[in-house]
């Protein structure tokens, strides 16, 4: 179901939007104000505003900017329709955010287009991670459930920082958010390298995954770790990189001892349609990794058991 957030004011475009799409696959929200907007947002996950209106469309603007400026309205993708075309409207909107500004005679198959490829390109960018411009857990899973429909060979490597939270704590966020910048770069540019048709997202946090052939695994896990442990040592300082370790506090809040950052990355191949569901190798994949995270320094270990 596809849902619609709508303003009309002195002319009725839903009858207009429903001939673009399927009997019963588009439900329509009304709105007048930012509030009611916002717990319709709360209520159903929205893939447009629209905002139609005639004359000199200040209220409208001054809607647009409001939404645009407010922390989880701002994601919405919003268009805004007027049946004139007065340039300094035009522009106004876009000032103000509108992601697409429709106007003139309304031309069925056009807007249509034009509407759709908005809410998909916003559907595509939500499901981007924002600080390392991976795609994040939605587009993991597609990727993953498109290979198994293919019946393709391939394997699913689950990488994660060792001790990044110690790391986080003692350098503080900036310098963490730096290191997970430079880690998603190093695992990227290794795949890429050796495996251009290889696929890497962010799962989020100090968590990635990569997939790659199987038969890459070794060279692109051995790269991996080589470029990280060459130089995740020099994002400390001279002092704590030659003692090998650094005191901050645990979850516990005691003071505690840890090595410098390691990479620990499990590996579970498809072979054969060994698997059917993005589940299954979901769980196989936690269990190894906690175990590879309880080996000491970088590694990567292959799953070698059959699934359960």
């Amino acid at each position: 179901m596809f849902h619609c957030a709508c303003r009309q004011s002195g002319i009725d475009i839903t009858n207009r939007i429903e001939r673009s799409y399927k009997k019963g696959t588009i439900s329509f929200h009304y709105f007048n104000t930012l509030n009611e907007l916002l717990i319709l947002s709360q209520r159903f996950h929205l893939d447009l505003a629209i905002i139609a209106a005639k004359g000199d469309f200040l209220k409208e603007l001054e809607l647009v900017r409001l939404m645009k400026s407010h922390i989880f309205l701002s994601i919405i993708p919003t268009v805004l329709y007027h049946p004139d075309s007065p340039d300094d409207i035009l522009i106004a909107g876009f000032q103000n955010g509108v992601d697409e500004f429709l106007h003139g005679e309304w031309r069925d198959k056009l807007f249509e287009v034009q509407m759709k490829m908005i809410a998909e390109r916003s559907s595509r960018d939500i499901s981007f991670n924002p600080s390392t411009a991976l795609p994040g857990p939605g587009m993991i899973e597609k990727e993953i459930k498109r290979l198994l429909k293919l019946e393709a060979d391939f394997a699913v490597c689950y990488a994660d920082i060792d001790d990044f939270k110690a790391y986080n704590d003692y350098h503080g966020y900036y310098f963490g958010d730096r290191m997970i910048r430079l880690t998603a770069r190093i695992i990227r540019d290794v795949v890429f390298d050796l495996c251009p048709e290889g696929f890497v997202g962010h799962i989020g946090g100090d968590d990635f995954m990569f997939i790659i052939p199987p038969e890459q695994v070794g060279p692109v896990c051995e790269n991996i770790i080589k470029v990280f442990d060459t130089i995740a040592p020099y994002r400390y300082s001279d002092e704590d990189r030659l003692r090998g370790t650094i005191q901050t506090r645990n979850r516990k809040g005691e003071m505690e001892t840890f090595s410098l950052l390691s990479l620990s990355i499990a590996v579970l191949i498809n072979h054969h349609n060994a698997f059917t569901h993005v589940g299954e190798m979901s769980h196989m994949l936690a269990d190894l990794k906690k175990y590879s995270k309880s080996l000491k320094g970088s590694n990567f270990v292959v799953e070698r058991r059959k699934k359960y």
